[in-house]
């Protein structure tokens, strides 16, 4: 029978620290990510509201070609 000559890896350590910074940065970013959604998403629809207001507003339609030139007429 043999025995197994095991040693722990010597970088195992600083690799789970580093492990844990990177997931500890990763996280920071998706909350930073979800502010900037939330602040675009928004504006999108204040963007939308003014540019583009709902289908039951009366917004005169506009002339057409006709319309202009039997004015100038």
């Amino acid at each position: 029978m043999s025995m197994l000559n095991w040693r722990r890896d010597p970088g195992y350590e600083q690799s789970v620290v580093l492990h844990e910074q990177r997931m500890k940065q990763l996280r920071s970013e998706i909350e930073q990510l979800r502010r900037v959604n939330a602040r675009e998403k928004a504006l999108s629809a204040l963007i939308r509201q003014h540019c583009f207001p709902p289908e039951s507003s009366s917004i005169p339609p506009l002339p057409t070609e006709s319309d202009c030139g039997s004015s100038s007429r």
